[in-house]
């Protein structure tokens, strides 16, 4: 897991996901849950990017 993504992550979580995997499904995916609640757009980030770790 790359750190950098990791504190994207965090700070904006859309960001760390676009860094991941694109603009895909699960990027507009964590603009939604960013935008329902932080925490949760936080925790989505984190797994996708856990997901996708190589």
């Amino acid at each position: 897991m790359s750190i950098l993504r990791l504190i994207c992550a965090i700070l904006l979580p859309p960001l760390g996901v676009f860094l991941t995997v694109g603009l895909k499904g699960a990027f507009w995916l964590n603009i939604l849950l960013t935008l329902l609640g932080f925490l949760p757009g936080i925790i989505h980030a984190i797994w996708v990017i856990a997901k996708h770790d190589n």
